[in-house]
Order: structure tokens, then C-alpha cells, then sequence
């Protein structure tokens, strides 16, 4: 099994209104920030996790973030993949492959 590392960006999706990211644009205005014409306040998530391969590991952090870590009714997710224990996935790839025979 190799781990991976997961960054996470919850966001509200374009339709929903984000009466926090008004009310920085606001007070961006008023330190004379005017040329910032939209502000939208989202979360930051870092995730760990191990898993036989890539493709697994987006399956299960595809489960995560549908069933926790975002509402699926007003908000969209989108994550950025690490492997950071390449020797781990190289074994267990060359595991999988021995098994098969």
C-alpha cells in the first residue's frame, strides 16, 4: 500500500450566495482595495491515506468529500493527489503482480 497525500478545496458553488465572501470583499473596499470584485470563502482540507494505487485513493477521497466533508446540494469539491511514498507503491505493485501468477 502506497500513502497519499490529499489537498482538499471546498467551495459553494456559483449559484449559492457567500454572505462571508461579501462581507470581505466589503471590508476590502474600505481599506481601498476596489479593484477586487469578487470574493468567495471556501475550506482547506489535508488528508493522509493509504491505498493500492492512485486510482483507489481517488475513490475513496471522492467518498470523503461526498459523504463529509461537503454538501453536495451547495457545495463543489475538487482535491490535488500526492503520492508520498513512491517505494511503497512500487512494492505493492510488484506485489499485485507476483500474486497473480
Amino acid at each position: 500500500m502506497a500513502t497519499y497525500q490529499a489537498q482538499i478545496y471546498v467551495t459553494l458553488r456559483p449559484s449559492v450566495l457567500d454572505p462571508a465572501g461579501t462581507a470581505v470583499q466589503s471590508g476590502l473596499a474600505h481599506m481601498g482595495y476596489n479593484q477586487v470584485s469578487q470574493v468567495r470563502i471556501g475550506k482547506y482540507v489535508e488528508v493522509t491515506l493509504s491505498a493500492a494505487d492512485e486510482a483507489q485513493a481517488r475513490q475513496q477521497l471522492d467518498q470523503i468529500c461526498d459523504q463529509l466533508l461537503a454538501n453536495p446540494v451547495i457545495e463543489n469539491y475538487r482535491f490535488d493527489l500526492a503520492c508520498v511514498d513512491p517505494q511503497a507503491q512500487a512494492v505493492a505493485v510488484g506485489m499485485g503482480a507476483g500474486l497473480a501468477k
